[in-house]
């Protein structure tokens, strides 16, 4: 493994570049499908490097390819850059304290993933242009993640048909290669129209669209004994009626997520989703709409790569902290609650406050799910795609929380980000100059999909869009 040292100095020459970048996107935290500014930092940084940028792909303003190089293979990064609402946060405390109230915060590291991606895309420019080697270096902007599945929009109109192999990582408590799959989703609108009344003089002429959102809620509620168990729904009410009272509200909407193992269970389970909002709206003698959101598919591990990226990941080591990283690491985790601490499986760093090893691989393929869905899962079925975690969080830390936000702009933060960077090219590097590992993740898809190809979970003429 010559080519580590090199890989190293590569990203180390460039690291202040890389972390103002990360930190530049973090202080913008834009929300899904609106990373304008975000993306177009990213655009510019692999334009500076030599790649042409083609933006606006997929006919989403806010996704792009970077490309540098010719011919196969194609070794692509996936990069994400959105943040989440309502998670704004100041950066390297101890305590929640928002920036802007009620303000957006990158409250899954995605600041810290689309620039860690960037890098070993960077890197691996320079590794092939030093050596001579052919083939194609594509950077894939990926926006809307959280809430959005960018990425699945993507994949509907063929953007990652040609890619001979993909790379990504994802901030984390631990430092891994992701082994599980991921839960399939859909994410769909329940729009209800009633007639407005006053309550109190003629409650009898009105029809309330809250009360069919409530009535909904219930019997989905009711609903959730009698699903598969790794099933999941949550839901959130986007429009009340608004805030009077005395009103019989009109219009009420509510956002279903909709998860399970495979898509075709959640297309089981919407449909009984769709008939208990039908139920509702017959009861309270209103009308609903049903507006398909998004979707996304369930992951696909690929053992071949992951064994490569593991090989890598041991011989690079992980990163380590001086000692006031380790003391704001300790103050962050008091902050957690007794459960987070414990919510921890491995005993190993259970007691930690930043983990400093990299994790065991597991010797065989899991099927079982890491809880949360992701849209890389529309990728992996698309070509052999690996991923890994780097340790960016306090150990115990939830995603989606002030904590995950706080330390997205520090050092330990940035530690995580640039080590990420280096084993996902060190895995490129490794599965180019021997062309046998991509074949072989080739055939291992194949392999797990017994025939089967990849459809896409989104309709045709849903069409991406902004927090609504």
């Amino acid at each position: 493994m010559q080519y580590l040292a090199e890989i190293e100095q590569i990203i180390e020459e460039k690291r202040d570049q890389f972390i103002a970048l990360s930190d530049t996107i973090w202080e913008c935290a834009e929300t899904r499908f609106e990373e304008f500014r975000s993306a177009e930092l990213l655009c510019e940084a692999l334009e500076r490097e030599g790649f042409t940028v083609e933006r606006g792909v997929g006919g989403i303003e806010t996704a792009f390819i970077g490309s540098y190089g010719s011919g196969k293979p194609v070794i692509a990064f996936l990069g994400e850059y959105d943040a989440l609402s309502g998670l704004s946060q100041q950066a390297g405390l101890a305590e929640k304290q928002p920036i802007v109230r009620g303000g957006n915060g990158h409250g899954c590291g995605h600041n810290l993933l689309g620039t860690g991606a960037l890098a070993a895309a960077v890197a691996l420019r320079h590794y092939l242009e030093r050596h001579h080697i052919a083939g194609t270096v594509r950077y894939y902007g990926c926006p809307g993640e959280e809430g959005g599945s960018g990425k699945t929009f993507m994949a509907r109109e063929r953007l990652f048909d040609d890619i001979d192999c993909c790379l990504t990582w994802h901030p984390g408590i631990d430092n891994t290669v992701t082994t599980e799959t991921s839960l399939a989703n859909y994410q769909v609108y329940y729009k209800f129209k009633g007639v407005s009344s006053h309550a109190a003089a003629s409650p009898h002429l009105g029809r309330s669209a809250l009360d069919a959102v409530e009535l909904m809620n219930v019997g989905v509620n009711y609903l959730r004994e009698h699903i598969i168990p790794e099933a999941r729904m949550h839901y959130a009410i986007t429009d009340a009626g608004g805030i009077s009272p005395n009103v019989v509200q009109a219009e009420a909407s509510v956002l279903y997520l909709i998860r399970a193992p495979k898509i075709a269970q959640v297309e089981e389970i919407y449909q009984r989703v769709c008939n208990v909002a039908r139920g509702a709206a017959l009861m309270t003698e209103t009308q609903v709409e049903i507006v398909f959101d998004k979707a996304c598919s369930n992951l696909v591990p690929n053992h071949v790569l992951e064994n490569v990226m593991y090989r890598n990941f041991t011989a690079l080591g992980t990163p380590t902290y001086d000692d006031v990283e380790r003391e704001l690491a300790t103050r962050i985790r008091a902050s957690l609650s007794d459960a987070e601490r414990n919510n921890v499986e491995d005993r190993a760093i259970r007691e930690m406050a930043l983990s400093e090893r990299v994790r065991p691989l597991q010797s065989e393929y899991v099927p079982a799910s890491m809880g949360g869905s992701t849209d890389v899962g529309d990728v992996s079925w698309i070509t052999p795609t690996i991923q890994c975690t780097t340790a960016c969080w306090v150990v115990g830390t939830p995603a989606h929380t002030w904590q995950v936000v706080t330390i997205g702009a520090t050092s330990i933060g940035h530690k995580g980000m640039l080590h990420a960077g280096k084993v996902m090219v060190a895995t490129a590097v490794e599965a180019l100059e021997h062309p046998a590992i991509i074949a072989q993740a080739q055939a291992e898809l194949r392999d797990r999909l017994s025939g089967g190809a990849y459809v896409c979970p989104i309709p045709p003429g849903v069409k991406p869009s902004a927090l609504k």
